[in-house]
């Protein structure tokens, strides 16, 4: 059986999920927006999704907190590892069940992990050929 085992918590890529300490409490989606380079379509396609809840304010306009805020931000970051929506939408429905599906859960990002590795090797390999084909034009 091939048990894939995770490397250890890099602390400092961590703090990239972590909101900045001055954020206000309630953000409208324009500044949520700007704060995660985000089009206003995208955060009204993730609320519409179910990916994100947003709380509305008196006047019935969006107002985004920390907790919306950290799932945009970890939305985004599974985004930009090129994990798809759909299988986002999978795990943030597998989170909302419960704790019963942990392993499911574990699962899933061990598969996104796996390929992630995979698109870094790739990714490598690039970086390899343009560098020697730098070294060549260089000489």
């Amino acid at each position: 059986m091939n048990t894939i085992v995770a490397a250890p918590v890099d602390v400092e890529l961590l703090g990239l999920l972590e909101l900045p300490p001055d954020l206000p409490d309630r953000l409208s989606i324009a500044e949520a927006a700007e704060i995660t380079g985000l089009t206003a379509h995208t955060l009204r396609y993730y609320e519409r999704s179910g990916l994100v809840t947003v709380d509305r304010d008196d006047s019935g306009y969006r107002s985004y907190g920390r907790q919306a805020m950290a799932r945009i931000v970890f939305i985004s970051r599974l985004r930009a590892s090129g994990m798809t929506i759909g299988t986002i939408e999978l795990y943030i429905d597998l989170v909302e069940q419960g704790a019963e599906t942990e392993p499911l859960r574990l699962a899933l990002m061990q598969a996104h992990r796996a390929t992630i590795l995979e698109s870094l090797h790739e990714l490598q390999a690039a970086l390899a050929v343009t560098d020697y084909k730098i070294a060549t034009y260089t000489k």
